[in-house]
């Protein structure tokens, strides 16, 4: 038989008492350990399904997304991820999950229960999978290596994650407009687009927020913080996605290509945006007027046109525009885009490059 792991807050030991009898070997016992990977599972049934999986055998597979599973409960649990059901419901608070074990480890929101501890830093998990991850931080290490690009994780839910970005799989689906998503958090995000829901506030200037990291990113607009700083030419940013995206203008790198016409973009976003273009897909709907935009984004910027928000001020004339584009454009009236020729000044670069070919003819004129 396998060691057998007792888990008591947060410790791992191991028991080597015996039991005549099963049922008080299975009241003395708290988890079982896999000999392999040192995962621990709350039973030996647990265990040996588990086992299953360093033995390459998994002859349950799914239909939708063709992913292959050990045993039959397994799959049924996955493919709940498709169809949305949720069967394990918190008495308390009401809440819907996928799985028991989700269930479980929402509970002790309700009750504050963190069993498992870290002995490094006294910090408290609610399981002991995230006790393990959490110690990951201290010794530096990231189990979770991505054999196609090589990038390595500390958590394994953002290793997964990642993996989709390469395989394409998508596997959380909105009931409403049918889009679908690789993390069920970025799903939780989408809806609220749906439904308004904007439950996080700026307390400087009441601005309100789908998500609490959209929050933190704003209140840096108040506070001037750029945290993320370019290593290659000292440029600071507000998040670390800007900073990402900022330094394939130094590589070069443009990792999203377009299947349809071959074009690659610097951000996923981009080239979302740029595939609309061929097909003609815009998804977001202005419901005071009916006009359709490929971008939430741009959808925001028309929708200040009928309210008549002007966010982006002038420092030198103090007017007011929609979009900072149309600041930065305003801004050359005052300062000019400056022909290196004639020194004449123009409102935006389009009308200056024009204005240079006239030079050019000048010069190759016969």
């Amino acid at each position: 038989m396998d060691s057998v792991a007792q888990i008591y807050n947060g410790k791992e030991s191991l028991c080597n008492e015996t039991f005549t009898k099963q049922r008080s070997l299975r009241k003395n016992i708290t988890e079982y350990l896999c000999n392999i990977c040192k995962k621990t599972f709350s039973s030996e049934d647990g265990l040996l399904t588990h086992k299953k999986i360093h033995k390459s055998k998994k002859p349950f597979r799914c239909e939708i997304c063709e992913k292959s599973y050990v045993s039959k409960s397994n799959l049924t649990s996955h493919k709940r991820i498709h169809t949305g059901e949720r069967l394990f419901r918190c008495e308390i608070c009401g809440k819907y999950f996928i799985h028991n074990c989700k269930l479980v480890a929402h509970m002790s929101s309700h009750t504050g229960e963190k069993r498992f501890h870290c002995e490094i830093c006294t910090k408290s998990f609610v399981s002991i999978s995230n006790l393990k991850e959490h110690r990951n931080l201290h010794t530096g290490e990231k189990r979770f290596h991505c054999e196609i690009c090589g990038k390595s994780f500390f958590w394994k839910k953002s290793f997964v994650i990642h993996v989709r970005c390469h395989t394409g799989e998508k596997p959380y689906r909105c009931d409403i407009c049918g889009k679908s998503f690789v993390s069920s958090s970025n799903l939780v995000h989408h809806k609220k687009i749906h439904t308004g829901e904007k439950p996080f506030h700026c307390e400087i200037c009441g601005k309100s927020f789908v998500a609490n990291d959209e929050l933190t990113k704003h209140n840096r607009t108040h506070t001037g913080e750029n945290p993320f700083h370019c290593d290659i030419c000292g440029e600071s940013f507000l998040d670390s996605s800007n900073l990402t995206t900022h330094k394939r203008t130094h590589t070069g790198e443009r990792p999203f290509h377009c299947e349809i016409c071959g074009k690659s973009f610097r951000q996923n976003s981009h080239l979302i945006f740029h595939i609309r273009r061929h097909t003609g897909e815009k998804p977001f709907h202005c419901e005071m007027c009916g006009l359709s935009f490929v971008s939430n984004s741009d959808l925001t910027m028309h929708k200040r046109r009928h309210t008549g928000d002007k966010q982006h001020h002038c420092e030198i004339c103090g007017k007011s525009f929609v979009s900072s584009s149309e600041l930065t454009s305003h801004k050359r009236t005052h300062t000019g885009e400056n022909c290196v020729v004639c020194m004449k000044s123009f409102v935006s670069k389009k009308e200056l490059l024009a204005h240079k070919n006239t030079h050019l003819s000048d010069t190759y004129s016969p």
